[in-house]
């Protein structure tokens, strides 16, 4: 139960803005409970970008501000770690065939085109997504429980089956840690969490398994190129695997809000 409770810490401190105090010395075996229990880590997200949308609602703005504010809300709640990680991923994979290149690149810390570019379609699609969801009359319960759920992201990005890329800190402490007798689990319940929202918002139950079905195509897409070109996982590309996982998350549930 200790190391469980100092995985979640560690989750809650990396995932979130919230001081959780001193850790204990990190162990893979702490890393791997904190990439576990990252959905549920997330809720303190969830909760704000709920709020967001709830009071949106409530003041009756227009569903467009209060989408744009929800996920700014988000990026600032995460210190916009994961949208820095989605920038340097994508411009370490837009920096050739060359391995030692490619991880230059991802480690420098600027942002170079590829990276505006991602930035821009990945944000851009959410904060539409959001409009159309926030116009339903739960949308704003829905794009929350959404928030949670696309963290399982980062469980699957640090499957066991995954490797650690070389020089990486983080990675080095959570990558390839979570075996998949974990992760199967954490999508099946993070998955009927989301349906549960799904219904509960106006829609048909299989919209939120096909969503969850998007978030895992387009995560394991991410995952396997940043496997061939950086040779494994590290902490950006952990952060690109939960706003990529998000932004489809979300667009499937639009398609099926709007059908």
């Amino acid at each position: 139960m200790g190391t469980a409770w100092a995985g979640l810490r560690l989750a809650v401190g990396t995932l979130t803005m919230i001081p959780v105090g001193s850790l204990p010395p990190t162990t893979r075996r702490i890393g791997a409970w904190a990439m576990a229990l990252a959905p549920i880590a997330a809720l303190p997200l969830g909760l704000l970008v709920a709020a967001v949308g709830r009071l949106g609602q409530a003041a009756a703005m227009p569903t467009s501000i209060t989408a744009t504010l929800s996920v700014g809300a988000l990026a600032l709640a995460t210190r916009a770690m994961h949208v820095d990680g989605l920038a340097d991923t994508a411009d370490g994979i837009g920096a050739g065939w060359d391995r030692e290149r490619a991880l230059r690149v991802l480690r420098t810390g600027d942002v170079g085109p590829m990276g505006v570019m991602a930035l821009v379609v990945v944000v851009l699609l959410q904060i539409a997504s959001a409009t159309a969801l926030l116009s339903l009359t739960h949308g704003w319960l829905l794009v929350g429980v959404a928030v949670v759920a696309s963290r399982v992201a980062a469980t699957l990005g640090c499957l066991r089956v995954l490797p650690t890329a070389s020089g990486s800190s983080l990675g080095a402490v959570v990558a390839g840690t979570v075996p998949g007798v974990v992760g199967g689990p954490a999508v099946v319940v993070t998955g009927a969490a989301l349906t549960g929202a799904t219904v509960v918002a106006g829609l048909q139950w299989w919209q939120g398994v096909a969503a969850m079905a998007a978030l895992l195509v387009a995560v394991a897409w991410l995952l396997r190129s940043a496997v061939r070109v950086f040779g494994g996982i590290n902490g950006d590309v952990l952060g690109a695997s939960i706003e990529v996982g998000t932004a489809a998350l979300l667009v499937a549930l639009t398609i099926g809000a709007t059908a």
